[in-house]
């Protein structure tokens, strides 16, 4: 077995002697794997990579996301107090279900961990529970008749859902799995009225995601710290920052809290009027269908804050920003519309692009 070196780069907090007991915990699986997480999650803040860790211990690196997350889920139903004999069943199993409620508030991770023991559930249907709550807790006014439960959230999905279909068979199941999960009479009542009211409600298109990708070298210009305006002193030219590069987008930042990334000078991007960037991995918008996980930058106009039905919006939700789009008005704060989604661009050879020489041959 492939042991972690003694001191890495980047490593501290633990001593020898406890990275090594630790180790050792995971190599024998001691404990339950709400520890295991714990330990990953120690290790890597010592500075080791997942990788490593695979190789010193067995726990290859998506399993050690999956229990150091599922772990951290863990203390929060713990923190929620969920009732003792949940907190016993998860201590014991279920890593891969507590991964998927990790968007959850700590009140909601513990209400739905509870749902998903008495249903039984498994990790995907774990995972519909997760939407179904998180979707459920951005209305300000809940829909009449349902409870913010999560079995009520999850009602509501399948009540919503089926008054969209015309299929006979397909409207049957999901009554009868709205009617499994509704925990309030009077959500039950709102779904039973489906079985004596067959009128189909159309339901409007999502839109598409307005995705780009850098394509062209000329898309991505190199960020320069401007000096001023001549005539100027010594010293202004030597106040001014080193400006060291972020890949994939080049973002650059100077000395303090600023930061500046560039991004091509299409029209959609120079018709902003208070545009902000905001990075983050693909599978955090809605509507994909796509498993694959890629680091976005998200261009966002603050001044455009009134609803259209053909674009994407960022909203508060308990506390943080989200991304959303309504298929109608609503009274729901917008803090400005989504305007691009910027891919980086995939280049095959980055030392080859520098040489320019090599690529004219």
């Amino acid at each position: 077995m492939t042991e972690l070196p003694a001191n890495p780069a980047n490593g501290g907090g633990e001593s020898p002697e406890v990275i090594e007991e630790l180790l050792r915990s995971l190599r024998q699986k001691q404990g339950n794997w709400v520890g295991w997480g714990k330990a990953c999650a120690r290790l890597q803040k010592s500075g080791y990579n997942s990788q490593a860790i695979f190789e010193a211990t067995g726990f290859e690196p998506v399993q050690q996301n999956q229990v150091i997350v599922g772990a951290q889920v863990y203390d929060s139903i713990e923190k929620a107090e969920a009732p003792p004999e949940v907190r016993s069943h998860y201590a014991q199993r279920g890593s891969d279900v507590l991964y998927e409620l990790r968007l959850l508030t700590q009140a909601e991770r513990a209400a739905a961990a509870e749902l998903i023991l008495l249903h039984r559930l498994d990790a995907d249907e774990a995972k519909e529970v997760a939407k179904a709550v998180k979707e459920f807790s951005r209305f300000r006014t809940l829909p009449a008749g349902f409870s913010n439960h999560p079995g009520d959230a999850v009602a509501y999905q399948c009540w919503k859902l089926a008054r969209q279909k015309n299929d006979l068979q397909e409207r049957s199941r999901l009554i009868a799995k709205g009617l499994r999960f509704a925990h309030t009479a009077t959500a039950r009542e709102q779904i039973e009225q489906l079985l004596v009211d067959f009128t189909a409600v159309s339901k409007r298109p999502a839109p598409r995601l307005p995705f780009y990708r850098l394509e062209a070298e000329e898309e991505l210009p190199r960020l320069v710290p401007v000096v001023g305006e001549m005539p100027l002193k010594v010293d202004d030219f030597k106040a001014v920052p080193f400006a060291e590069e972020m890949e994939p987008f080049r973002m650059v930042k100077f000395a303090g809290e600023q930061a500046w990334v560039p991004i091509p000078g299409w029209q959609v991007v120079l018709g902003t009027t208070d545009p902000v960037a905001i990075l983050c991995t693909s599978d955090r918008l809605p509507n994909q269908t796509d498993s694959s996980k890629e680091q976005v930058l998200v261009l966002v106009d603050r001044s455009q804050r009134e609803w259209d039905a053909n674009s994407y919006f960022v909203v508060e939700q308990s506390g943080q920003l989200e991304f959303q789009w309504f298929d109608s008005a609503t009274d729901t704060s917008l803090l400005g519309r989504v305007v691009l989604i910027l891919r980086p661009k995939r280049i095959v050879d980055e030392e080859l692009t520098k040489d320019s020489w090599q690529i004219d041959e």
